[in-house]
This record gives structure tokens, C-alpha cells and sequence, in this order.
């Protein structure tokens, strides 16, 4: 009769996207509160449901800005089962209650703390070293965040499956692993000529670069997802690095790292088949070199975006046309681009979902039918800012109406395509390019409509 009464108790455990009255203190299991409105709780009624709710196990207070460390302190102190916790955006929210998160010996398996402007290394080394069982943890957007924590992250959680740390303006090469080098490849000190005074070393600017390289002696293997977008302060050797200790990444955003080379591709290379989802937008000084020996090695490549990328050209794109699982390609404003490599993406990729010409201006409407024609399982097609598409009438309605934002010139070259309204283009420009025949047939001037009529005249 027990056992019946404790299996009834976890079916009636519920999941909640509002906070709980008093008779579901007991029985809540997941809070969800991830979604904006007007009437978001107070700080003193999450605190109220916190000291009350000893079963939860996952929480997400993404849309309750003004959740403190009073609440995060109650919380820690009753979920003793706390597995998931999304702080992303409770700015008010510092070291103290995150501290006790990790002082609590809860069992934690992914924390996302995106936004908390006010915390610091400190409390990350806490819970790397004290959450051992942590899959997922995302530190975006943390302007003090710094390389000490980050170390000890990389040391200490080993089991991390998923790691974001965009837009961290003090990371650099030192926070992450370095190649190690062996003493037999070390070079030899040369002799100085007699009288010959040795320079001094250079002086370190910041502390920071007084910290040795993290050489590391295990592996991250279970290192899938990495997120070091807009790091203006890395470069190839930190990518270096981190391959070698987390070879089987599939996932990697390197977007706005601006010091990046083809030498990173060249490491890159080495995650081979891991590889599935790259994005390089704004690596501005990457080549069509790299991105073919990219293309070559990593074949299993699904989703790839080089947007900014200026120095590409059509040869990029006939080498990722030919992956044979590509899935979504992102090639914004390269200039550089022709309707050549239109042409290949459609003779090759085949099974192409998402693609992003934006401000490839010297792409042509034919080029773009050519595209819809034999891209049948394209399902999100965007070529804002083309002329050859803005100009042409009858185009503008089968596109998603533009951000409200925008200003009048935005508006006007915004063109981005989904689902029925690819459909609809495609059959629109079908159906222009059969009067275009019939015309030429029958010996009669062409002139272009924005309706779907099939007259002639």
C-alpha cells in the first residue's frame, strides 16, 4: 500500500510556467518562467514559493528580472534535488546566492547564468570545482569574468557537455588549454658573441599574462557544444589548444573573433567527421584556402555560416556545395560571390533547408529561380538587399512582412522567404519564366508582370 502511495505522489508532481498556489507547494517539480509579461512575480513572492517547495528540480526564471540572491539563497537551501537552474538575465543576482548553489552539494547538471553582470571568478571556480555532475553551463555576456575561472572550469568539469562564453570581453589565449609542447622540441638557447648584452624579457602588461599555459593531461570528451562568439581577445593558438583538448566537438561558434586566421581552420580540420554545426560569421580574415581544406576534411559538415566573410568567393561555395549533408549556409554580404557558385549550391546541394544571400548584390533573379527550381526541400530562403529582387514587381508578397524597427530603406530591400511563401515564389517565377517562353514563341514583346496571370498583353 506504501509503494502505491509513494508511485501516486510523483504522478501527481506537475510542472508549472506560473508560480504555484499553497496546495501545489509539495507537488511542483519544474518551474518555468521563461516567458515575458506584465504581471512577472516579485521577489518576495518567489521568495515565499522557494521556502516552500522543497521538490523542485528544475527552475527557470529567465523572464523575472528582479530575482536576488534572497531567493536563489531559499532555493538552495530547500531543493535539495535541484538538478537545472536558468538564471539568464536576473541581473540583480551576484556571487552570494551563486555561491550557495555551489555550497549546497546540490546535484546540478546544467546552470545558465547568461546576463549576471555582477559576478565574478570567484563564484565559477566554486561551482567547478564543487558541481562535479554538470553537463551544461553558459557564462554569456559576463563583462568580469576573467581566465582564472575559465581555467578552472576546463580542469575541473570534466563531464561538460555544452560550454558557452560569448561576448566575455577579458577572455584570451589564456584561458583556455594549451597545445603542450615537449622539451625535445624546444629550442636550444643560442651562443651570444662575446661583449653582447642579452635583452631583457618583456615586461607583462596585466597580470593575466603572467599566467603560465593550461597544459592539461586528460581530454574533454564529452565536449560537444563550444560558444566563443564575439572573444575579440583570442586567437589561433587558443583554437589550437582547445582542439586538441576537445577533439570531438561538433558544434562550435567562433562568430566576431576577429584575430582568427586560416590557421584556425587549419585546426578545425583536425575535429574531422565531429564536426557538424560552424559558425565563422565576421572572421573577416579568413580565405577561400581554409574554408576548402575545411570542406575537404569535416564531411559531415550540416550548418555552416561565413557571413562577412569578404574574402571568400565562388570557390568557398563550390567546395561546400559538394558536403554532401549540408543543411543550412549563411554567405551574408560576400561581395565577392557570382551566380556561379548559385548556380553550384544548386547542381549539388540538393538538400539545402536554409540559405542566406543577403547583400550578395551581384546575384541575379535568374540565378535565384535556378535556385527555387531545383532546391525542393528549401524551407527558408533570404535575399534581403539584392537589387535584382527588389526591383523585380510582384516579389514582395510572398515575403515575411519586415521587423517593425526597420526604417523606410530597411523595409523596402527586406525579402526573407518561409514555407508557403517559398512555395509561392517559386511557382510565381515558374509561371513568368512560361510567359517568357510563350512570348519568344509566338514572336510577341516580353514584358514582366506582378500578378500571377499567364496573359501575354
Amino acid at each position: 500500500m506504501l509503494s502505491l502511495n509513494r508511485a501516486s505522489f510523483h504522478e501527481d508532481m506537475v510542472r508549472l510556467e506560473r508560480l504555484p498556489t499553497k496546495d501545489e507547494y509539495r507537488r511542483v517539480r519544474h518551474l518555468v518562467l521563461q516567458e515575458p509579461s506584465e504581471t512577472a512575480p516579485s521577489d518576495d513572492e518567489l521568495a515565499t514559493v522557494f521556502s516552500e517547495c522543497p521538490h523542485l528540480e528544475t527552475v527557470v526564471l529567465s523572464a523575472v528580472p528582479a530575482t536576488t540572491d534572497r531567493s536563489i539563497v531559499l532555493l538552495a537551501a530547500n531543493a535539495i534535488n535541484l538538478q537545472g537552474i536558468d538564471l539568464s538575465g536576473c541581473y540583480q543576482v551576484t556571487d552570494v546566492g551563486v555561491f550557495e548553489l555551489g555550497a549546497k552539494s546540490l546535484p546540478l547538471q546544467w546552470i545558465l547564468l547568461n546576463g549576471l553582470v555582477g559576478l565574478t571568478d570567484p563564484c565559477i571556480t566554486s561551482l567547478a570545482k564543487t558541481c562535479s555532475r554538470l553537463t551544461v553551463m553558459e557564462l554569456c555576456d559576463l563583462p568580469l569574468l576573467s581566465a582564472l575561472s575559465v581555467r578552472d572550469i576546463f580542469t575541473f568539469s570534466r563531464k561538460l557537455r555544452t560550454l558557452r562564453l560569448a561576448r566575455c570581453p577579458l577572455l584570451t589565449d589564456k584561458a583556455f588549454p594549451a597545445v603542450s609542447v615537449s622539451r625535445s622540441s624546444t629550442p636550444t638557447s643560442t651562443p651570444y658573441p662575446p661583449g653582447y648584452e642579452k635583452p631583457l624579457p618583456p615586461r607583462p602588461i596585466t597580470w593575466l599574462d603572467e599566467l603560465p599555459p593550461l597544459v592539461l593531461r586528460h581530454t574533454a570528451d564529452n565536449l560537444r557544444i563550444l560558444d566563443l562568439s564575439f572573444l575579440n581577445g583570442i586567437t589561433d593558438a587558443a583554437i589550437e589548444g582547445i582542439v586538441s583538448h576537445a577533439p570531438k566537438i561538433q558544434h562550435l561558434r567562433l562568430a566576431g573573433c576577429k584575430q582568427l586566421s586560416d590557421r584556425t581552420l587549419e585546426s578545425i580540420c583536425k575535429l574531422g567527421e565531429h564536426l557538424d554545426v560552424l559558425v565563422l560569421a565576421h572572421v573577416a580574415n579568413i580565405t577561400d584556402r581554409g574554408v576548402v581544406n575545411l570542406a575537404r576534411a569535416c564531411t559531415n559538415l550540416r550548418c555552416i555560416d561565413v557571413g562577412f566573410c569578404r574574402n571568400l568567393t565562388d570557390m568557398s561555395v563550390f567546395c561546400l556545395a559538394e558536403l554532401r549533408g549540408i543543411r543550412r549556409l549563411s554567405l551574408v554580404r560576400v561581395h565577392k560571390l557570382t551566380d556561379i557558385a548559385v548556380f553550384a549550391l544548386a547542381e549539388h546541394a540538393l538538400e539545402l533547408e536554409r540559405l542566406n544571400l543577403s547583400y550578395c548584390d551581384r546575384l541575379t533573379l535568374e540565378a535565384t529561380h535556378l535556385l527555387l527550381k531545383r532546391l525542393v526541400r528549401l524551407q527558408n530562403l533570404s535575399v534581403t538587399g539584392i537589387p535584382s529582387v527588389i526591383r523585380r514587381r510582384g516579389v514582395r508578397r510572398f515575403s515575411d512582412p519586415p521587423p517593425e524597427d526597420y526604417d523606410a530603406d530597411q523595409q523596402a530591400a527586406y525579402h526573407v522567404f518561409n514555407g508557403e511563401g517559398v512555395s509561392g515564389l517559386r511557382k510565381f517565377l515558374n509561371k513568368e519564366e512560361g510567359r517568357l517562353r510563350e512570348s519568344e514563341k509566338r514572336n510577341i514583346p516580353f514584358s514582366a508582370r506582378s500578378d500571377d496571370g499567364l496573359d501575354l498583353y
